[in-house]
């Protein structure tokens, strides 16, 4: 006997199987996705409160209630970079990348997204939250908040346009920067450090000055970046054991060899900051046919009294007597010993005055201020600028 089913409840079964099979993978791929958010959302959460944690205790003996005011949420971030979409990349490196976005509040930033899950850079950008969140001075990069629901923050800081100084200097022209314009934005510098080592609560040291750390905006104004590896030290104390961190080239010698970090190791890069203006020369790969370094090389022929062979043509032409003066200013930030340096405000001012001189050459008037150095003064080593043995090694 056979079995005989008919043709519209064959096609029934078929159609009622398939909607069957359809809604149990709808329903499976829903449940998944809520799942899936689910885990998401107290991944995010968890983050938030381990990062929310870390960034207050820092902040606990200063202003905890920057931290509250300063957070921004993973979604206003994705919106902001369409997904951190690589189109939205002004760079990256080894650590990270750097994300152009726009704000709900219409403010154009940068985003600065971590490659590298591990403490040590969670710890850097946690640090450069608390430090740039109590920051206020127009040649520091604004900080506007950070993201703390990824496992290592996000930073978002104001949009600097026109790239790092060393993307200005390290150029195949022959002409760079104007001497005009890189004095000013010497002493721009100088001011931005001087401000970190002399607020009232407590002593920044930003422990890795470099021009790749220092941006600047349409205008050629300076912008200090970068803060992850900066250090607060408390204003009783001169300075304290660290692990040694920085960027070859430009690292205080006496630190790397002692791990006691102080101010003076800002003064002795920024030392070498001056000595890349002058001679656009790259203190990270620089070596002479001697295998000096840039630092050792350039002392030497400003002792000689050859510093023209190292000077950057440009800065011949254009500067005048104010060059010697920056050339020995420069050598007196990267003596060895850090006590014989002179402090970033002594180095403000003296810059400063330069500076103002060569603006107003043809009043032949200048205004010393006493915390200035005299560039021909004994603690240079010197006692006349044209002098071609100079104590500045």
């Amino acid at each position: 006997m056979s079995l005989y089913v008919l043709p519209g409840l064959s096609i029934g079964l078929g159609v009622g199987s398939f909607a069957l099979l359809l809604l149990l993978f709808l329903g499976t791929t829903v449940l998944t996705r809520k799942l899936t958010a689910r885990k998401k959302k107290r991944q995010r959460e968890r983050f938030f409160r381990q990062n929310r944690g870390q960034l207050l205790q820092q902040l606990v003996a200063h202003r905890m209630d920057i931290a509250e005011r300063m957070i921004i949420t993973l979604e206003e971030l994705e919106k902001a970079t369409n997904n951190f979409d690589k189109s939205r990349e002004l760079g990256s490196g080894g650590h990270g990348t750097v994300y152009k976005g726009i704000l709900t509040s219409q403010h154009i930033v940068a985003i600065k997204k971590s490659k590298i899950v591990i403490q040590r850079e969670i710890d850097h950008f946690i640090n450069e939250v608390a430090i740039l969140s109590q920051i206020n001075h127009r040649n520091i990069v604004k900080l506007f908040g950070c993201c703390l629901e990824t496992e290592v923050p996000l930073l978002v800081y104001e949009f600097i346009s026109n790239g790092t100084l060393s993307n200005h200097l390290h150029i195949e022209e022959p002409t760079s920067i104007s001497w005009k314009d890189r004095l000013r934005i010497a002493v721009e510098i100088a001011k931005a450090i001087a401000y970190l080592h002399s607020l009232v609560s407590m002593l920044i040291i930003h422990r890795d000055i470099k021009s790749p750390n220092i941006l600047l905006d349409e205008n050629l104004n300076v912008k200090l970046s970068d803060f992850g590896a900066s250090r607060y030290v408390p204003i009783d104390q001169t300075g304290v054991d660290t692990t040694v961190q920085g960027t070859y080239g430009y690292l205080d010698p006496m630190y790397y060899s002692t791990g006691h970090l102080t101010e003076k190791s800002d003064v002795y890069s920024f030392g070498v900051v001056l000595i890349e203006l002058l001679t656009r020369k790259k203190p990270v790969s620089y070596r002479s046919s001697q295998g000096y370094g840039l630092v050792s090389h350039f002392v030497t022929l400003l002792t000689e009294g050859n510093i023209a062979h190292i000077l950057d043509p440009q800065v011949t032409r254009e500067g005048d007597g104010e060059v010697v003066d920056v050339a020995l200013l420069a050598a007196i930030c990267v003596k060895f010993t850090s006590t014989d340096r002179p402090t970033m405000r002594q180095v403000e001012m003296t810059l400063e005055g330069i500076h103002a001189a060569k603006d107003f050459d043809s009043s032949g008037e200048t205004d010393d201020d006493e915390d200035s150095i005299r560039v021909n003064s004994p603690y240079f080593g010197v006692t006349d600028m044209e002098a071609t043995s100079l104590d500045i090694i």
